[in-house]
């Protein structure tokens, strides 16, 4: 069954899989070698700054000495996690040992942002051109609705109060994987799409824009040029706004696909436009688990499987339509049940019941939240055992033979399935057996050959 993964939890992890060549240069920014140094363990920031001012290869066995031996974990990690992003280069000397060193490139870029410090290529604008703009909890609350109003454009679109102009470049992202679209019928979600929808925002987005970096060179665009904007966008202030002006054409032919994302509001004054940066944006160089705060859950489940979802969002209530049956709703309530028939339609879409049950944990209201366990055991071991009750018929093409001459006959094309390993069933007293369908022109041949 395919299953939607984060392959890459932040740019990090692409960054390492970029080419040595394209990676030293993305380090001859200085923002980029701080946004790496950002992302590291804590015991390779420390290794980092070490070895900064070291000019030669340094002993593996002498860095070994600079952690106590049950940090030794760690130390593996962070070395492996330097090596993988370039940040050292590992060699091996005379003595035949391990050495390391910092990246030149990076090292001259990370010195001279230290002590000469960096700008921006652009400044935010004054507040004398720049009118009405949000404030932080209205920046976040409109990142929030943005990706909502773009999720369910997507799976729900007559839902939709205010619909987006989706670029084709965001669409063929979801087409490619998680919608598909047929002549003459409207896109349906595939699989993978269903089981998007149960990720937490941080996730989906991360898989996102992991897919539209990773896609990039089909329109024509260079991998590095774009994580090097996106990287250089989380050293902006959130909620400050920076002229549109400042950019590179090709920095505009992306910056609307991120403001669909909810990265960035886009706003037009008199005296010109401008862009600001939203938190999803500043957080581009964390860690999916860094960006991913614990945000306030909705939902209730009872041990009669009833669903309370205290929720103001179409699009947390087409999510709950997935493997529930809705009710009703009212303005900030949506109530359904969770039964057999809706888990089953769930099940044939490709959910599973842990992700199911995993979406109702994380997103459990703060009341039931702290309870242990958040959702009933009753709910979630059903949801279980119904799954499994689904699974445990396997369908076989299959062919039925019955009718034989003799008991040799029958014998021996009995013997004859079981060598090509196609045997599925067989009744010796009643001279009945069941082959699979690949098997049955040699079962049928043998017959043939009895006559």
């Amino acid at each position: 069954m395919p299953e939607v993964r984060i392959i890459a939890k932040n740019f990090m992890d692409m960054v390492a899989s970029m080419p040595a060549m394209k990676l030293d240069k993305l380090y001859e920014n200085g923002f980029i070698c701080e946004a790496i140094l950002r992302s590291l363990p804590p015991l390779a920031k420390k290794y980092v700054i070490q070895m900064l001012q070291i000019d030669v290869p340094v002993a593996a066995k002498l860095l070994e000495e600079w952690v106590l031996p049950d940090g030794l974990s760690k130390h593996r990690v962070a070395i492996d996690r330097l090596v993988q992003l370039r940040v050292f280069l590992e060699a091996v000397d005379r003595k035949n040992e391990k050495t390391y060193k910092v990246n030149p490139t990076y090292q001259r870029s990370l010195q001279k942002l230290l002590v000469q410090g960096g700008t921006l290529p652009r400044e935010s604008m004054p507040s004398n051109i720049t009118v009405r703009l949000p404030t932080l909890e209205n920046l976040e609350a409109y990142a929030l609705e943005q990706w909502e109003c773009f999720l369910l454009q997507l799976i729900s679109p007559s839902q939709v109060d205010k619909p987006l102009n989706i670029s084709s470049s965001l669409m063929k992202l979801f087409q490619r994987r998680l919608l598909s679209h047929r002549d003459k019928e409207a896109p349906k979600l595939t699989e993978s799409g269903f089981q998007f929808l149960l990720m937490d925002t941080n996730a989906q987005l991360w898989y996102i824009i992991r897919e539209y970096i990773s896609n990039s060179e089909e329109r024509g665009v260079d991998a590095a040029d774009l994580i090097s904007f996106m990287l250089e966008l989380s050293f902006h202030v959130i909620g400050e706004a920076y002229s549109i002006n400042t950019l590179t054409d090709f920095q505009r032919s992306i910056i609307n696909d991120l403001a669909d994302l909810g990265l960035v509001k886009l706003q037009q004054g008199r005296k010109g436009s401008w862009f600001i940066p939203t938190k999803l944006a500043t957080n581009l160089s964390m860690s999916l688990a860094d960006s991913s705060s614990r945000k306030q859950g909705f939902v209730v489940v009872e041990t009669n499987f009833r669903v309370y979802a205290y929720s103001t969002s179409k699009l947390h209530c087409e999510i709950l339509r997935l493997f529930s049956r809705v009710e009703y709703q009212l303005p900030n309530l949506i109530v359904g049940a969770i039964t057999k028939e809706s888990l089953y339609n769930a099940f044939e879409n490709g959910i599973t019941a842990d992700q199911i049950v995993t979406f109702l944990q994380q997103n459990a209201h703060p009341r039931v939240a702290e309870r242990i366990p958040s959702v009933p055991e009753n709910v979630t071991d059903q949801i279980r055992l119904w799954e499994a009750d689904l699974n445990r018929v396997e369908m076989t093409d299959a062919y039925y033979y019955d009718e034989f001459p003799s008991r040799d006959v029958f014998e021996g094309a009995c013997d004859c399935a079981r060598e090509w390993n196609g045997l599925l069933w067989e009744d010796s007293k009643k001279m009945h057996m069941v082959v699979k369908t690949e098997v049955h022109p040699y079962v049928r041949d043998y017959l043939r050959r009895q006559k």
